[in-house]
């Protein structure tokens, strides 16, 4: 066994002995999706409004592996079995065979994040480095909180998005654009990197004479044609495709979740609510925002007091404009070495100004970071905070007592794993003039591995934890329950700034 095989047989007891954890609704959702595409035929999956809590609403390669995992269901007992009951309930009632049975699916289907991990650690990285990125990759705790205690797939996707950075990295673009088209005909929150890989195939792969690029380019589209053609197709013979774009795009959900993700946005709302505050003090007339943000409301009219309104066309340009400087690099000099920080940066500007994010996609740049994580100091310290803050950023999500230990405890193992092999991996390394490496840590003075200002900002991090948990409670009670969610927010958004202006000077500085 490889240690590819090995780290990931260890995580795979971990997600055994995580089976009897909280499950969210999403558990519900995708054991109705399974139940809803085996039992309804294809032309009503997107229409169906039986269920109004767990309707279809990812791309239909995904509706069709919801329907490949329903077929071994008579297995489980029951006619027809507890997975294929289309009735929605809750998730903490689900029998004991649906719960393992959706629980180990999570975890089988991981296979593909393992393959796609492997293939890239093993073909850009020594043994030393490899074993890092391959710890940092398959037993990364946020994966783990977000795929097999929340529940949802997301390692089975990000699989397929490190299949489609490997291929390009080889300089299989064909290959690589192939997988792209089918991650995001499996979920479309991936379409937000399309740009970037349609401006880094159009000058990399459709290059050469014009007959030649002409070529190329045909099939390329050819080839990304026949996979949307495949997912698509059956709806557009329907005449579903408009029910199934509204499903997949339902932008009158507002602006921001219930819960804030950390990013760009909290400091607008936060500003709003400074000024309405303010302006109201000195006796303006301020409309009162028809849907409190703060108190985790999402609906059609998530307005702005003060400041102008939001709207998804907004969000789309800021993205955009956010992205230009990776965009640009890609068109002038397209090179496979860099297509892995493109890629992870452009999902960071979806996820710093897009329209209704969620935490859990912080996931998107955060698991291709971890592949270039190695490649120099300022990498690492830079993976080193940033993993901490998206890991810390989902907290939320498991909010049940019994599951606190869990989540500090992977947090903190991750930390130490962490710690230690980004320690080992640029230790001190002295040349032959007796002179220590620049890519050392002992290089750096006695700023140590993440220097003063990282020091500071994950003390602070501890500091809005023991808030939250023993000081809010002590000091307001039942008082004001979204204030510890909302420094979280705060608090982890300046860190995810922080990541995106690094992040963008690097693309800067590539050449």
């Amino acid at each position: 066994m490889g240690e590819a095989e090995w780290l990931w047989a260890v995580a795979t007891c971990v997600k055994a002995l995580l089976i009897p954890t909280y499950r969210s609704t999403d558990f519900e959702v995708h054991r109705h999706w399974c139940a809803l595409t085996s039992a309804l035929p294809l032309a009503r999956w997107y229409s169906d409004a039986s269920a109004p809590c767990c309707p279809l609403d990812y791309p239909p390669l995904f509706a069709y592996f919801q329907r490949i995992l329903a077929l071994p269901a008579t297995a489980l007992g029951g006619h027809p079995s507890d997975l294929l009951r289309l009735s929605p309930s809750s998730p903490s009632s689900a029998p004991l065979p649906v719960l393992i049975y959706l629980r180990v699916s999570v975890a089988v289907t991981d296979l593909v994040f393992l393959l796609a991990a492997a293939r890239l650690a093993h073909r850009r990285l020594p043994p030393a480095s490899r074993r890092l990125v391959l710890v940092l990759l398959l037993w990364s705790p946020a994966l783990l909180i977000v795929d097999h205690i929340h529940f949802q797939y997301n390692g089975y996707l990000l699989g397929i998005l490190l299949l489609s950075l490997s291929f390009l990295e080889e300089g299989k673009d064909l290959a690589g654009g192939l997988a792209f088209a089918v991650l995001i005909c499996s979920k479309h929150l991936f379409l937000v990197a399309a740009p970037l890989y349609f401006v880094y195939l159009l000058r990399h792969y459709c290059r050469g004479g014009s007959w030649e690029a002409s070529r190329r380019f045909l099939t390329m589209g050819a080839a990304v044609g026949a996979v949307f053609a495949a997912a698509f197709g059956p709806f557009l013979y329907y005449g579903q495709m408009q029910q199934v774009l509204s499903r997949l795009f339902p932008f009158g959900r507002g602006l921001c979740h219930a819960y804030w993700a950390p990013n760009f946005w909290v400091f607008y709302i936060l500003l709003d609510k400074v000024l309405s505050f303010v302006l109201l003090k000195l006796g303006f007339d301020i409309p009162a925002p028809k849907a409190s943000f703060t108190g985790g409301l999402v609906g059609n009219f998530s307005q702005f007091a003060v400041l102008p309104q939001v709207t998804p066309l907004i969000t789309f340009l800021l993205v955009i404009f956010a992205m230009s400087p990776c965009l640009i690099k890609a068109f002038q000099k397209p090179q496979p070495k860099h297509i892995t920080r493109w890629v992870a940066y452009a999902f960071t500007c979806g996820f710093m100004f897009g329209w209704h994010v969620h935490e859990k996609a912080s996931l998107h740049f955060t698991i291709p970071l971890a592949l270039i994580s190695v490649n120099n100091l300022d990498d690492a310290r830079h993976y080193f905070l940033l993993s901490i803050v998206s890991c810390y950023s989902m907290f939320p999500l498991l909010f049940d007592p019994q599951e606190y230990p869990i989540k500090v405890l992977l947090l903190a193992i991750h930390s130490i794993l962490m710690w230690i092999g980004f320690s080992s991996c640029f230790r001190v390394e002295v040349a032959p003039g007796g002179t220590k490496t620049n890519n050392s840590i002992a290089s750096n003075g006695k700023q140590g591995f993440i220097g003063k200002f990282g020091t500071i900002y994950l003390l602070g991090l501890l500091g809005v934890e023991l808030w939250g948990q023993l000081l809010h409670p002590y000091i307001f009670g039942s008082r004001l329950p979204f204030l510890p969610l909302m420094l979280i927010s705060i608090y982890c958004a300046a860190g995810m700034m922080y990541s995106w202006v690094w992040q963008l000077r690097q693309i800067l500085k590539c050449s």
